[in-house]
């Protein structure tokens, strides 16, 4: 009997394994690794496929699609024009040399370039979530929030208290929450803000108790709509860890954007897009949810949006594009570095072209498997010229990249291939020298409070280390 059992874990192995090789045309990268989870793990290894293996990408998931709204699609056009024929006047001279770019994000994500914004930056959740909770309570018309984590904390439920008062006004509340990055989130939780009328709805919920067949797919964004004008994304969730209560973090370093102008909308859009695949309240693209803007900044941006359900994973692109038009520095923060080849090789080649590659990850990990993995790309960045610091003042979870002081993007991706490929992601892309410079000097001053990472220090790693770095890179492609 048992024989007969082993005999069939393992054909039904030899059946998955072929369907990855065959069917599901993966990344080769993902593919190896998802080959050795099948064939080392025979008994649990087709489980995990069924549960987290799936493939999106080739799935049209979303309900709505934007080129059937005539309006955005006739923007659309119009811009494309006017950037293949090179007739757009950038109101800051420097980003014409990123027009390629430009293009490139409107061609693969309907990223409209909007010119008319004003950028606030937050560093610290305390000023983060103090501006976020006024312009809560200044809301008029509606609040619409998503967040991949939110806790049942002082912070959490002081957020719900917040939301109810404004649902209990009339404001139209709603709360997209993921299932995976909330789960442990109880059903009281949002009780004050349903009762008050407010909305809840969470992402990709598991149908089946205990078993979650798109766990490996989750809503990474972290942002908010209040009324049409005003917006938030970046790095920070909602908990008392994210304002540096947590002691085995300790103090919390994040990047997160107060956005008034049309960059808004954009978010708006995708924020609908999401929560009627989510939730049962669908609702439209009304014109009360997009504002008429009076023009509150001049920062030229994109917003722009990927997930699995695409195969393009447009933000990684974006990325790529920074790196190969740098010319003098590339600054860039991310908490978890498992970068696939293509960027990986981007950043060795401008190191190597003399391009000044700093690269910042916490020095103090939240998820041991993923820094091993981490660890084991920066001996290649060493190598070729970059520079890696260890940010050591508390947990690093911004998500920034800066390109000579002109360029930049913040929002919610990991430099990681499931950011990349798995997770629902947005960031901006910020073609502005002001923002861009702002940003450049919030990484230098987080180098005060980092330790450099050496070639000669990295070569001193004990064995046991680089055998658990070497195991956790060829997992990476499905952590």
């Amino acid at each position: 009997m048992l024989q007969n059992i082993v005999i069939l874990l393992y054909v039904l192995n030899i059946f998955l394994a072929a369907t990855v090789i065959f069917l599901e045309r993966r990344n080769v990268a993902a593919t190896w690794a998802w080959l050795l989870v099948l064939f080392f793990l025979p008994s649990v290894g087709f489980i995990l496929y069924l549960i987290i293996g799936q493939n999106l990408s080739r799935r049209k998931i979303y309900k709505i699609k934007i080129d059937r709204l005539r309006h955005i699609r006739h923007i659309l056009h119009n811009q494309f024009q006017l950037l293949e024929q090179r007739k757009i006047k950038f109101k800051d001279p420097e980003i014409t040399r990123y027009h390629d770019m430009i293009f490139m994000n409107l061609v693969s994500s309907r990223a409209l370039f909007t010119q008319d914004n004003r950028v606030e930056i937050f560093t610290d959740g305390q000023s983060k979530f103090d501006s976020l909770l006024d312009t809560i309570a200044a809301a008029k018309d509606h609040i619409h929030l998503l967040y991949f984590i939110v806790r049942d904390d002082e912070l959490g439920n002081r957020l719900v208290k917040a939301l109810a008062e404004r649902a209990a006004a009339g404001v139209e509340v709603r709360f997209l929450y993921d299932h995976v990055g909330s789960r442990a989130l109880p059903r009281r939780f949002f009780q004050p803000l349903t009762q008050a009328g407010g909305y809840v709805a969470a992402f990709f919920p598991s149908r089946i108790p205990l078993l979650n067949l798109r766990l490996n797919y989750r809503n990474h964004r972290k942002l908010a709509i209040i009324d049409g004008k005003y917006g938030y994304l970046g790095g920070f969730n909602i908990g008392n860890e994210y304002l540096g209560l947590n002691k085995r973090y300790g103090a919390w370093r994040d990047t997160h954007l107060r956005l008034e102008g049309s960059a808004v909308q954009q978010i708006q859009v995708q924020f609908v897009l999401d929560w009627n695949l989510a939730s049962v309240h669908q609702f439209l693209l009304k014109r009360r949810y997009f504002p008429e803007v009076h023009e509150p900044g001049s920062v030229g941006m994109q917003i722009v949006s990927s997930g699995p359900d695409s195969e393009w994973e447009q933000i990684k692109n974006g990325y790529l594009k920074m790196i190969y038009a740098a010319k003098q520095s590339i600054c860039l923060q991310t908490p978890y570095f498992i970068p696939d080849e293509s960027l990986l090789t981007a950043l060795k080649l401008a190191a190597a072209s003399g391009v000044d590659v700093q690269v910042m990850i916490p020095n103090n990990p939240d998820h041991k498997v993923v820094y091993w993995a981490s660890s084991s790309y920066l001996g290649e960045l060493l190598e070729s010229g970059a520079r890696v610091f260890l940010y050591s003042d508390g947990f690093l979870h911004a998500k920034t990249i800066v390109v000579d002081g002109r360029l930049a993007s913040v929002g919610t991706s990991n430099i990681d291939i499931r950011s990349f490929r798995l997770n629902f992601e947005m960031n901006a892309f910020i073609f502005d020298t002001e923002t861009a410079t702002r940003l450049w000097r919030i990484f230098q001053q987080d180098i005060e409070v980092s330790t450099e990472l050496t070639w000669e220090a990295y070569l001193k790693r004990s064995l046991m280390l680089k055998l658990k770095e070497s195991l956790a890179r060829l997992l990476s492609p499905i952590l």
